[in-house]
């Protein structure tokens, strides 16, 4: 069971289009605009949908090969901070 303790609710997402709208125009070719303005198939300026499927394919779970490699080069690098600075294990012996 998760608890959301500190967590913001969601905004609500207001998504307007208007009643007569026949889609997008073709306008003149010849116009100054550029071209991703002409070639946008969006109405609105809601980008969440597309925002939300971009981060899910750019993020990676799969691979936690990277990881484990990451956990034993950080061990590697502290063990040979620990024998540079010429720690002394024999504290920790009871006698």
């Amino acid at each position: 069971m998760k608890f959301k303790l500190f967590s913001l609710p969601k905004n609500k997402k207001y998504n307007y289009t208007p009643r007569y709208y026949d889609g997008k125009e073709k306008g003149n070719i010849y116009d100054l605009d550029s071209r991703i303005r002409k070639d946008r198939e969006t109405q609105t300026n809601h980008f969440t949908a597309q925002w939300r499927d971009v981060r899910a394919n750019s993020r990676n779970t799969k691979n936690v090969e990277i990881n484990k490699t990451f956990l034993i080069v950080l061990a590697i690098l502290l063990f040979l901070a620990l024998y540079i600075l010429d720690f002394d294990l024999s504290i920790f012996k009871r006698s």
